[in-house]
């Protein structure tokens, strides 16, 4: 069997290359994989969901595709694996068993990796930490004390700890870019459509999701996304395809670019100083490799986004909660307290102001793409400061007895009209303020982690590029990646 040391020195593109060869085989690999998974699963609480036995009986198997025989693990969330339990993070959920494989699952498949487990995530994905009254505490392998951020939290702590090369990963506000920042992965969230999220459905959290991985690898994310790109029968439309595979784009210069950097929290918040100086030390970087670099910003108003991010948020979790009522039979009181709170408020908005704020994601595009005809790329500090400590974002005692107060009353109403649900998400959203932009105009961004801060901390870097850009983002990260690279460094777990 291959040794933990010697898979841990490839990334799954390496890896691959070695079943290939006949040098090892994908049960080798699998064996590694979870092995390891048993060494340091216990300390951080990535894996939820052990697949094992499926696992083994694929790796027996004759495997297609560019991945060929890597071992991979799916987010319980979105990345449906038929026959499986698919909890979302959620107690009502936890022996729910879908009856078919998602698109991207099927993608997974096809590709060659090997499925042997599913990666925690907090309840419907709704926090930037992964703490859930389901699966219980996720943590950093950076920290034990510390979270890998979220949502896609189980997925990088995974990674990090080193039990895969690259865990499959989603980002609806930004839960691919904050736990790749956590945890000192590279994480790439695609434009809007470029990865199928069908057959469920045709776009998640009103066009605001995308799906991909976190990787230590630049080239891992570029390979997968190759794999995946492409929409599903019946999407809701059809991105325009790239020039030429994302594998390809790293062997490319990017030319020179005109990257505009900014430091300010859209929300005028507190900004970590470690963070300002790693996005200044970067700007200096790029200008090294031969970029224009100057500190500007697109006019956006970051308050009125972020309202809008949380308008859509509150219907969209009051649509699950009844959706998962409806499947289950199941009480609202078996959902988290945070969870029931913005179902309350979702229910009580009215429709005609969940559309007028829907509608000004259009006037958040429009001024990104004008900003983008001036600049290629916009870069901000993934986080506003570092990865939190476990059990930091709980509510004041003051608030959680509020909270329940009007839970009890069923005041929805109540909840939108005192302020309390804005309170709540604003101060969530402080912690990762530059991440909802994206999301929210449909832009590929990435997550670089170029450095660590004084404590010893992984510190992500982001880079937002125009609608269908994901070439130049991979252009530029394998030039980053070069110049600093950050594969060897792993927490001493």
């Amino acid at each position: 069997m291959i040794s933990a040391a010697d898979y841990a020195r490839h990334d799954a593109v390496a890896l691959a290359a070695l079943v290939a060869r006949g040098e090892t085989t994908a049960a080798e690999l699998l064996e590694t994989a979870i092995a390891r998974a048993a060494a340091v699963n216990p300390k951080i609480n990535a894996i939820n969901i052990p697949m094992h036995e499926i696992g083994r009986a694929r790796a027996k198997e004759k495997l297609p595709g560019p991945l060929a025989g890597v071992p991979f693990l799916i987010k319980d969330i979105v990345q449906d694996y038929a026959g499986v339990p698919a909890s979302s993070g959620c107690v009502p959920l936890r022996g729910w068993k879908p009856p078919t494989h998602a698109s991207i699952v099927q993608r997974f498949l096809d590709a060659g990796l090997v499925i042997f487990g599913k990666t925690a995530t907090p309840e419907l994905a709704l926090k930037g930490i992964t703490e859930s009254r389901c699966w219980g505490v996720t943590r950093n392998p950076w920290d034990l004390g510390r979270t890998p951020g979220g949502s896609s939290g189980g997925a990088a702590a995974a990674v990090a700890a080193g039990i895969v090369p690259m865990a499959g990963a989603n980002d609806g506000g930004g839960s691919i870019r904050i736990p790749a920042a956590c945890c000192g992965l590279f994480g790439l969230r695609p434009s809007r459509g470029r990865v199928p999220l069908g057959p469920r459905m045709g776009e998640a959290w009103e066009g605001a999701n995308s799906d991909l991985v976190v990787s230590r690898s630049v080239r891992d994310s570029a390979a997968m996304l190759d794999a995946l790109q492409g929409p599903d029968v019946g999407a809701p439309f059809e991105i325009r395809a790239p020039e030429r595979p994302y594998l390809e784009e790293l062997g490319r210069e990017p030319g020179r670019l005109r990257v505009a950097f900014c430091t300010r929290s859209p929300l005028g918040m507190p900004v970590d100083p470690q963070h300002v100086e790693a996005v200044r030390k970067t700007a200096k970087l790029l200008e090294s490799l031969g970029h224009h670099v100057e500190e500007a910003e697109p006019q956006i108003d970051g308050p009125q986004l972020a309202r809008c991010f949380i308008t859509m948020y509150m219907g969209n979790v009051a649509a699950s909660v009844a959706e998962i009522r409806a499947l289950t039979g199941c009480a609202e009181s078996a959902f988290e307290p945070d969870t029931r709170v913005f179902a309350q408020a979702g229910r009580a908005l009215a429709a005609g102001e969940y559309v007028r704020r829907r509608r000004l994601w259009n006037d958040f595009a429009r001024s990104l793409g004008e900003f983008f005809g001036h600049y290629d790329l916009y870069l901000t500090p993934t986080l506003a400061c570092p990865p939190v400590r476990i059990g930091e974002l709980e509510q004041p005692a003051a608030l959680r007895a509020a909270q329940q107060l009007v839970l009890g009353l069923r005041g929805g109403g109540l909840l939108l009209r005192s302020g309390m649900v804005e309170q709540i998400a604003i101060e969530s959203l402080a912690k990762v303020p530059f991440t909802q932009l994206s999301n929210l105009t449909g832009t590929p961004s990435m997550s670089v982690p170029l450095y660590h801060t004084a404590e010893g901390l992984p510190l992500g870097l982001q880079f937002v590029a125009p609608f269908g850009e994901e070439g130049r983002l991979l252009r530029v990260a394998a030039q980053l990646e070069q110049a600093l690279p950050w594969f060897d460094r792993m927490p001493a777990l």
